[in-house]
């Protein structure tokens, strides 16, 4: 791709000049268009070191009204960054529905460097090309404007830059030790680059190879391109997209209506089983900390299930340093203006931690779905992206368990009822917790459905029978210790 790629023929200057003007004009009313038509538009500059991505940014972004942008310079992965799933600094750095976010170095600096540096394995580098496509796709499927460049340099000409940067006390420090590295090992590179671009070169994402020899002309081919893509963008709003079939295998599940609640246990039993296993918890925390092995804890279940009750017990056993129990309400309009996976992204945890959720994800095809909150569609594709993003979690080296609290019907309408005559307890009901009774059908339809799409072997459903709140609380603690002890086997196998 990149090796046959065929530059396009340079103008003149009177017409780069008269051409530059034009497309200046038209990215700034663009931008006014974009915040309007609340699209999305992600920019990622890759290229050659020396290449001019940071000088051309700063060109482009003179046009635009600097409210409604950011510009960020993307490092290799830091040993903080290191911590999270390899996804995670570019996931939590997508934009807010009408805005821009432009970045110097993404992805592909950091999975051609891993590759070239011996940090990647032959199997882990095709692990990241196939995350970046599930992550291109998403956000395309999702209204992004997914706009990728790289800047095309010739040896020469990045040989010729790199020492009139060194040659100057000023501009040095701009030349990294990888700069020189790639310039000496030029053809080996452009082989990595254009692999990488083979593969990654999505129909929704597309790559687009700038001449980079000269800046006015380099910028004109950006802004053409940027305007083009705005163009089709606001076009094709709103356009439903295929939803994909699903390939990754899943576990059978039972139907709600299916799981037995008559499962109890004595105050003496309870007591017994919750300190013996709060202790066995405490020193598995240990051991997960040592290894960086990251837990994610999901709740979800009926209104007055016991889900708060149940984390309690989780939390008591954990080194409050080591956990952080996320409860997910409904989401502030800067989440909103996100892909709906965002704000459960920026809650991951470090390697060697906890994450607990009180509600996750999953909102998205219970509460939005049958709210109406989002499109059929919206909610329809959300089942994959999910089973894609706990795919990305396991694949990291997590432990993801997913807990349904479960009860029946008229045990909520006790519960319920307790709530609202006892004063200290009458925070906890809410007129939108009567008005989810009224829906219970339609709500079990969906939960059905959400277990049966999404209990994979690798993010299983584990169904807690909570009619009893202390059989529901040691089941769950003795489900969360076995994932733990799973793990640790596996890794000392490893």
């Amino acid at each position: 791709m990149l090796k046959d790629w065929n530059k396009p023929e340079r103008p003149s200057d009177e017409e780069i000049d008269t051409r530059l003007k034009i497309a200046r004009e038209n990215l700034t009313r663009n931008q006014i268009k974009v915040k309007e038509g609340k699209i999305p538009v992600f920019v990622i500059f890759e290229g050659w070191g020396a290449a001019g991505k940071g000088s051309l940014v700063g060109r482009i972004i003179k046009n635009m009204d600097p409210r409604f942008f950011n510009v960020e310079s993307v490092k290799y992965s830091t040993d903080e960054e290191k911590r999270r799933p390899f996804l995670y600094k570019y996931f939590t750095r997508i934009p807010e529905q009408g805005e821009f976010v432009f970045l110097d170095g993404g992805w592909m600096r950091d999975i051609v460097g891993g590759k070239m540096s011996g940090e990647l394995s032959d199997k882990e580098y095709r692990k990241r090309v196939d995350s970046t496509k599930r992550f291109e796709r998403t956000l395309a499927d999702n209204g992004y404007l997914v706009m990728k460049f790289f800047f095309q340099i010739d040896k020469h000409e990045q040989k010729k830059r790199l020492e009139t940067l060194l040659e100057d006390d000023t501009t040095s420090w701009r030349v990294s030790k990888h700069d020189l590295k790639q310039n000496k090992k030029y053809d080996e590179y452009l082989e990595a680059f254009d692999s990488f671009m083979y593969d990654t070169n999505l129909s929704n994402a597309p790559w687009y190879m700038i001449d980079a020899k000269e800046r006015k002309w380099a910028e004109l081919q950006i802004l053409d391109i940027i305007n083009q893509g705005i163009d089709t963008a606001l076009l094709n709003q709103g356009h439903a997209v295929p939803i994909l079939q699903n390939t990754f295998a899943l576990k059978k599940i039972p139907k709600l209506s299916e799981v037995s609640l008559d499962k109890k246990l004595t105050d003496e039993e309870y007591k017994e089983e919750l300190d013996k296993l709060q202790k066995k918890l405490g020193r598995l925390h240990n051991e997960l900390y040592q290894k960086r092995i990251p837990v994610i804890i999901g709740y979800e279940g009926w209104d007055a299930a016991g889900k708060g009750g149940n984390i309690k017990r989780i939390a008591e056993a954990l080194d409050a340093r080591g956990y952080v129990v996320n409860p997910i309400a409904s989401p502030e309009p800067h989440e909103k203006a996100r892909h709906f996976l965002w704000r459960f992204w920026t809650r991951l945890p470090k390697s060697g931690h906890v994450a607990i959720f009180d509600r996750t994800w999953y909102g998205r095809v219970m509460v939005e779905r049958l709210e109406d909150f989002c499109s059929e569609n919206d909610w329809q594709r959300a089942y994959n992206e999910i089973n894609e993003f706990e795919k990305e979690l396991h694949d990291w080296g997590a432990i993801v368990i997913k807990f349904w609290v479960q009860i029946d019907k008229d045990t909520q309408l006790e519960r319920f009822t307790l709530r609202q005559n006892t004063p200290e307890k009458r925070w906890k009901i809410t007129d939108e917790d009567w008005r989810n009774r009224d829906k219970w059908d339609d709500y079990e339809t969906a939960v059905d459905e959400m277990l049966e799409k999404t209990n994979t072997s690798f993010a299983p459903w584990h169904i807690l029978e909570s009619n009893d709140k202390k059989y529901a609380r040691i089941k769950a603690l003795k489900i969360v210790i076995k994932a733990i002890e799973d793990k640790l086997e596996q890794v000392e196998k490893n």
